[in-house]
């Protein structure tokens, strides 16, 4: 059965209702009279005029008047001597926000100091503790990776330590400039190809479907045996347990190397830069343990697009790079078709047109409608770092060793690793890596739970 509708209450008074709220209002108002009355008006005062028959009248009006305008003058003077204050207060007080905003600035650049000595302490200290120290490079730009003066503290500091270089991200480059790059790279030092797996999961993960992706781009790894194996047969050599630190510039992998080999999240890894703040022990076996460091920073005499590439993001302070600089060179350094048709943008004449562009299409905009140029020129270099936007360096034509690599510290370096072997490994790993794409699709398929909650919900 139909449930009836219920009425709505009708706004009707009987008439008994409505005379005694109206007789209420009237003995209110008489009330508010009555006490009205008792207070009292004040009239205003009238001026006295001076009467026609009183004795010198013209001049007690001439005294009246005069009276009157120094008045006025007097009132005139208080005025200006009030705006006068009111300009001295302004002034004090822009001048303390200006010596606040000094300060601010101050403290922001000595703490971004010390975040920066803390971040070296950090890397020495991972230095100091390792036996065998692994050199990440990003196989697309491997050159431009590498640190001069770390491998040359590292060679030269007379000790039994031993630097490998590990080129990862071998699945954005073409199979035959990974094939010049590694055999341009193992004259100087032992290195090892890998692709670390960048979808491993933890319990705060959770699955989202996505159409039209290709996972096994990124859930497969490849080199992690050969790197286990390399690492074990120098601890047996060597008969002790060993410590082994990665070290590299921001984005080039450390973190997801260590979780490629333990075949789980143990490390923060993502596409942000300058994650790892400090140095992280994870135990692989009896007889081995990895250190995660905190990234290389860069140097702010670098060029532009070095900068861009292989510096942290910060948000203000002497250090951080200028964003709209730093997608000005990446974009000039890559393929404007590819980057038109990865972003599916109209043809643009500069970066801030570019910028614009993708800041309307994103729905990145401030208030009034203005593109968000800073934040889009942020997320376009996470692009950049996570291969939305493909690139590959050629090596050197002519290979000069630097001045403080000689053939006997080669030798020392290469002392206790079966070449041979690791070479095999290699040539196994470029073969059954994942075919290399032009324009690889970056997928998300695994999200944390906040960022589930607040992207999805």
């Amino acid at each position: 059965m139909k449930r009836p509708r219920l009425r709505k209450a009708s706004k009707r008074l009987s008439c008994h209702k409505r005379y005694k709220i109206q007789k209420k209002i009237r003995e209110h108002h008489r009330k508010v009279r009555r006490e009205a009355k008792k207070r009292g008006r004040k009239k205003p005062k009238k001026d006295p005029s001076v009467p026609g028959a009183a004795p010198f009248k013209e001049a007690l009006l001439r005294e009246a008047e005069q009276r009157r305008q120094r008045l006025e003058e007097l009132q005139q003077k208080q005025k200006l001597d009030r705006q006068k204050e009111l300009e001295k207060r302004r002034k004090l007080d822009a001048k303390k926000n200006a010596a606040k905003i000094e300060e601010q600035t101050e403290g922001t650049e000595v703490l971004h100091k010390k975040s920066k000595k803390s971040l070296h302490s950090e890397l020495e200290k991972v230095i100091e503790a390792s036996d065998v120290i692994l050199e990440v490079l990003d196989a697309r730009d491997p050159m431009g990776c590498r640190c001069p003066q770390l491998e040359q503290a590292i060679t030269c500091s007379g000790g039994d330590k031993k630097l490998v270089l590990v080129l990862n991200k071998i699945d954005l480059v073409p199979k035959e400039n990974l094939e010049k790059w590694l055999n341009c790279l193992k004259k100087e030092f032992p290195t090892v190809a890998f692709k670390s797996s960048t979808l491993m999961t933890d319990r705060t993960m959770v699955r989202v479907k996505r159409a039209r992706i290709d996972l096994s781009r990124n859930t497969e790894c490849f080199g992690s045996e050969c790197l286990l194996k390399l690492l074990q047969e120098h601890c047996r050599t060597q008969d002790k347990a060993i410590q082994v630190g990665l070290v590299g510039f921001p984005n080039v992998g450390k973190s997801s190397i260590i979780n490629s080999i333990k075949k789980n999240r143990v490390c923060n890894a993502g596409l942000g830069r300058g994650l790892t703040k400090c140095m992280q022990v994870v135990r692989i076996d009896k007889k081995m343990k990895m250190l995660d460091s905190p990234s290389i920073v860069a140097d702010r005499a670098n060029s532009t697009l070095t900068l861009a590439l292989r510096s942290i993001i910060d948000a203000g302070g002497s250090g951080s790079i200028d964003v709209v600089e730093a997608v000005d060179a990446v974009l000039n350094h890559c393929s404007k078709q590819q980057v038109m048709m990865s972003y599916s943008i109209p043809d643009f004449r500069n970066t801030e047109e570019f910028l614009t562009l993708l800041a309307q299409k994103r729905g990145m905009l401030k208030k009034g409608g203005v593109p968000d140029i800073e934040n889009i020129a942020k997320l376009l270099l996470c692009d950049w770092t996570g291969a939305k936007i493909s690139y590959h360096s050629q090596p050197p034509g002519s290979q000069m060793l630097p001045a403080y690599l000689t053939e006997d510290k080669i030798a020392e370096m290469q002392k206790g690793f079966n070449l041979k072997k690791l070479e095999e490994e290699n040539n196994a790993t470029v073969q059954g890596r994942t075919s290399y794409c032009s324009v690889p699709v970056r997928a998300v398929v695994a999200v944390s739970m906040r960022d589930h909650e607040r992207k999805f919900s």
